[in-house]
């Protein structure tokens, strides 16, 4: 199934001009053997002084394995695990920034990292090449405005952020048991469904936003409604996460370049930043205050 995701599949995201594994670059015009100067030649026009390779070492170099992604510049799944790690200790530690050094009154630098992070998150998103820096700044900027939301919560409703970051935890856990297990099936029919539901859900908080602007409240954020709400916004990230999990299974199976890891990485900490907002107002709705 090819991905859905332009993310993953940007012109030139899979290159397939470094030869065989193991056997170095293709060959080229007017050298059919690749980068191997000796390959064609008999052993009497071989340099002198090199012993020729015995049965046993051929049959060794013949049947031992070919080289894997990490020898060959492919994307594993360690590569996404160790960029993903990255991206999420940037977060945290410019959370911690904010939270130890901004006040938790003034929401002023919150607000602008917010929307910087959204701009950029949107140029790496829609960037033909990969730019680990621009991830990396993303997940600065983001952490930062998370940070100094998080330290305003947790000041009003003492321990909402470890019960935030628990349950964020526990929808990643069960997104991806249902994925790997097979109860989640990334099919064009559940991406359509989902990506539809998700484009509601944000013209909805638009609207609530641009109400509330001129005072108006719809209930969105407080009350059964609320709670209703919260639950919607935590299942699209779940349903974000699914969509992730299987664009990296693809881009690995298809073989793409390890710089795509990033990509990757950058698309599970968006998801896992979403679900974390989203916990954070539900456990907000449900202690007794939007």
């Amino acid at each position: 199934m090819r991905s859905s995701n332009p993310v993953f599949s940007r012109e030139g995201s899979f290159t397939r001009d470094s030869g065989y594994a193991g056997f170095g670059s293709a060959p080229q015009a007017g050298n059919p053997y690749g980068n191997n100067p000796y390959a064609g030649t008999s052993y009497a026009q071989q340099p002198q002084g090199q012993a020729p390779m015995t049965d046993e070492q051929l049959y060794e170099l013949y049947n031992g394995p070919s080289a894997g992604p990490a020898a060959t510049g492919r994307m594993t799944l360690d590569d996404v695990v160790a960029r993903t790690a990255m991206t999420l200790l940037t977060l945290v530690a410019a959370g911690a920034v904010a939270w130890f050094v901004l006040p938790f009154e003034n929401f002023g630098y919150a607000i602008a990292a917010s929307l910087v992070a959204m701009v950029v998150g949107l140029v790496v998103s829609f960037k033909r090449s990969v730019s680990p820096p621009l991830i990396l700044t993303y997940a600065a900027l983001q952490g930062f405005a998370m940070g100094a939301i998080s330290h305003a919560a947790n000041t009003m409703l003492n321990g909402i952020v470890i019960q935030a970051v628990l349950g964020t935890a526990a929808v990643f856990a069960a997104t991806l048991f249902a994925y790997k297990s097979g109860r989640i099936r990334v099919t064009a029919r559940y991406q359509r469904i989902g990506i539809s539901i998700a484009l509601g859900f944000v013209l909805l908080m638009l609207v609530n936003m641009i109400a509330m602007a001129f005072g108006a409240d719809m209930g969105l954020r407080s009350g059964p409604l609320g709670i209703v709400v919260g639950l919607i916004g935590i299942g699209l990230g779940a349903f974000f996460l699914s969509l992730d999990f299987a664009e990296i299974e693809e881009a690995i199976a298809q073989g793409a370049p390890q710089r795509e890891s990033w990509r990757a990485a950058f698309g599970l900490t968006v998801a896992l930043v979403w679900i974390y907002v989203e916990m954070l107002r539900l456990i907000a709705i449900l202690r007794g205050d939007d």
